[in-house]
C-alpha cells in the first residue's frame, strides 16, 4: 500500500516542504530509504525498528521503500523518525490515511518509543501554514516554540503510542496555546542587570546609549577592571523592546541552532553573544558540513560582544567586515549556498596595551617603546574604521564606588532610545531595510545629515589634523545624526558633530606612539 505524508528539512533559517512517501510491497524485506538521507536518516531504521516492538507494535515483514521527495535536496537529523513511522503504520492500515491528511510531522524517536525533541520546529510550522496545512505534530518539549505561529494547530506528543492513538481517534490531545501578548511584553521588561549598578563611567554610558540609539558599534579601551565587561553586559537593558516581527525572526536563527532558550516560545530579550577569543572563523560566521547559523547570526537584533579584542585571531576578525557592512552573511560551498541575517550591533574591549596600563591614571605602562602601536596593529584600520565608537574607560575612583546614590536606570535610558528609534524609523519610512542612523549608505548621509557652515569647518579640521579616512568621516555624520536625534534636534550642530569625533580616540596621532 502507498501512503504519502509530510515533514520539512532546514535549509538556512527556512524549511522546505518535505513529502515522505511509503511504499509496502512483496518481493524483499527490510526498510528502503532514499532521497539523499544523511547518515542520522539512515540510522532511522533501527529507531523505528525498536520503538514499534517497545511501542506494541510488529514492523513489517515485507520490502518497506521509504522516498523523502524531493530527492535532490539532502536530508539531514533524526527528525524524519516520526513521519516515517507514522507513514509505515498508515500503509499498513494501522491509522486511516486520510488522518494524515493536511498535517506535518516531526520528531526523533527513542528506542523505547518516545519522541525527543528536534531542532527547528519553528521554520517547520512557519513552512506548514505557508502549504497550508492544518497542523503539525510534533515533540511535546518543542510545542511552546511552535505554538506561536498563528493559524495552524500545533500537537504535541510524548511517544509513538501516543501519537498512534491520537491519529487512529482513540485519545484527543488538545492543540498548543501561545504565550499571551500581555506575558510577552512583561518578560520583555524584565531584566537581571541594569545600568544604575554602574557607578561613574558617565562618559561610557553616553556612548552606549548613543550606540543603541542610532545601531552603532562601539569599541571600549581600558585596563583591567576598569568596567568593560559591565558596561557591554548592560547594552540590551537599554536597546528598545524587541518587536514581535524580530523577535520571530530571532527565535527562528535560534531553533535551527538548536539552541537552548526557545523552548518556552518566542524570545523575549535581544540576544547577547559573547564567543570566547578562540573562537574559529566558522563558528563566528557560521557553515559547516551541515551549515549552521554562526555567533554573528545568533546575534541578530542584538549584541556581539567580543572581549580581548586583539586576542582573536586576525583571520577571525576580517571576516566580520562583511557582515558588518552589509548585514548578513552567504555562506557558499560546492554543493550549497545558505543566506543568514546579521544585523547586530557590535560591542568589543580591549586593554590598551599588552601590560594593559596604558595611559593609567595611577599605574605606569611597562610595555617596551612601540609595544602599543604593535598590540593595536593586531586590528586592522578597516575593521577599526567600521567602528564607530571608540571609548576611553577609566577605571572609577575607589569614593565613586562607595558612593550611596545610584546611577540612571536602564528603563529611563530606554525609553531616550525608544524616542530617538522612533525618529529614525519616520525618517526612513518608505526606504526597505533602513531602521537605524547606522545603516545609511554614504549617498543618504547627503540628504539627511546636512551640515550647517560652522559643524562643517570643524569637521574638516578635524579630517585633516586626525588623518581620518572617507569612512571615518562617514561613521563621525551618522554618530552626529544620533546625538541629535536624542537631543529631539532636526539639524545637525557644531556641538553634536564636536561629541562625534571625541568618540573617535585611536584616529588620535598621539595613540600609542
Amino acid at each position: 500500500m502507498f501512503v504519502r505524508t509530510y515533514s520539512g528539512a532546514i535549509v538556512g533559517i527556512d524549511a522546505v516542504t518535505v513529502a515522505v512517501e511509503v511504499n509496502i510491497a512483496g518481493g524483499g524485506l527490510g526498510l528502503y530509504l532514499v532521497g539523499l538521507p544523511d547518515n542520522a536518516v539512515k540510522e532511522s531504521e533501527q529507531r523505528i525498528r525498536a520503538a514499534f516492538e517497545n511501542s506494541g507494535e510488529r514492523f513489517p515483514g515485507r520490502k518497506v521503500v521509504v522516498n523523502l521527495a524531493p530527492a535532490d535536496l539532502r536530508k539531514e537529523g533524526a527528525g524524519f523518525d516520526l513521519p516515517i513511522a507514522v507513514g509505515i503504520l498508515a500503509a499498513m492500515q494501522r491509522i486511516a490515511p486520510e488522518r494524515l491528511q493536511g498535517a506535518m510531522f516531526a520528531g526523533e524517536l527513542s528506542l523505547d518509543g518516545t519522541v525527543m525533541p528536534v531542532r527547528g520546529v519553528l521554520p517547520l510550522a512557519l513552512r506548514a501554514r505557508a502549504e497550508g496545512l492544518a497542523r503539525i505534530v510534533l515533540p511535546r518539549a518543542n510545542v511552546a516554540e511552535a505554538a506561536v505561529v498563528e493559524g495552524i494547530e500545533v500537537i504535541g506528543v510524548e511517544s509513538l503510542r501516543q501519537t498512534l492513538a491520537y491519529l487512529a481517534g482513540e485519545e484527543e490531545i488538545a492543540p498548543a496555546e501561545p504565550l499571551p501578548v500581555r506575558e510577552f511584553d512583561r518578560e520583555a521588561g524584565r531584566f537581571d542587570e541594569d545600568f544604575a549598578d554602574v557607578r561613574g563611567q558617565a562618559h561610557a554610558k553616553r556612548a552606549l546609549e548613543i550606540a543603541a540609539a542610532g545601531g552603532h558599534n562601539v569599541l571600549l579601551i581600558g585596563s583591567p577592571g576598569s568596567g568593560k565587561t559591565m558596561l557591554a553586559r548592560r547594552m540590551p537593558t537599554i536597546l528598545p523592546p524587541l518587536s514581535r516581527e524580530e523577535a520571530l525572526e530571532t527565535t527562528k536563527i535560534h531553533s535551527v541552532a538548536g539552541k537552548e532558550g526557545v523552548s518556552g516560545g518566542l524570545l523575549t530579550h535581544r540576544p547577547f553573544r559573547a564567543p570566547h577569543h578562540l573562537t574559529s572563523q566558522v563558528a563566528l560566521i557560521g557553515g559547516g558540513q551541515s551549515p549552521r547559523p554562526g555567533e554573528v547570526s545568533l546575534a541578530h537584533n542584538g549584541v556581539l560582544f567580543l572581549d580581548e579584542l586583539p586576542e582573536f585571531g586576525r583571520s577571525v576578525l576580517e571576516v566580520l567586515r562583511q557582515p558588518l557592512e552589509e548585514k548578513r552573511i552567504v555562506v557558499s560551498r560546492a554543493k550549497y549556498s545558505v543566506e543568514y541575517p546579521a544585523n547586530f550591533t557590535l560591542v568589543a574591549a580591549m586593554n590598551p596595551c599588552p601590560c594593559g596600563y596604558y595611559n593609567h591614571p595611577t599605574k605606569e605602562c611597562t610595555c617596551a617603546p612601540g609595544a602599543v602601536h604593535r598590540y593595536m596593529g593586531r586590528i586592522s584600520g578597516p575593521l577599526l574604521d567600521r567602528i564607530d565608537l571608540h571609548i576611553e574607560v577609566t577605571p572609577v575612583a575607589p569614593g565613586e564606588l562607595t558612593s550611596a546614590a545610584p546611577g540612571e536606570r536602564s528603563a529611563v535610558i530606554r525609553e531616550r532610545v525608544i524616542r530617538a528609534r522612533s525618529l529614525q524609523r519616520e525618517r526612513f519610512r518608505g526606504i526597505e531595510g533602513l531602521y537605524t542612523n547606522a545603516m545609511m549608505t554614504s549617498a543618504m548621509l547627503r540628504a539627511f545629515c546636512p551640515l550647517d557652515a560652522a559643524a562643517e569647518a570643524l569637521l574638516l579640521r578635524a579630517m585633516e589634523r586626525l588623518g581620518l579616512s572617507a569612512r571615518a568621516y562617514d561613521r563621525i555624520l551618522k554618530v552626529a545624526r544620533t546625538i541629535a536625534d536624542l537631543a529631539g534636534e532636526e539639524r545637525i550642530s557644531a556641538a553634536h558633530v564636536a561629541e562625534a569625533i571625541n568618540y573617535r580616540s585611536l584616529d588620535r596621532e598621539s595613540w600609542g606612539r
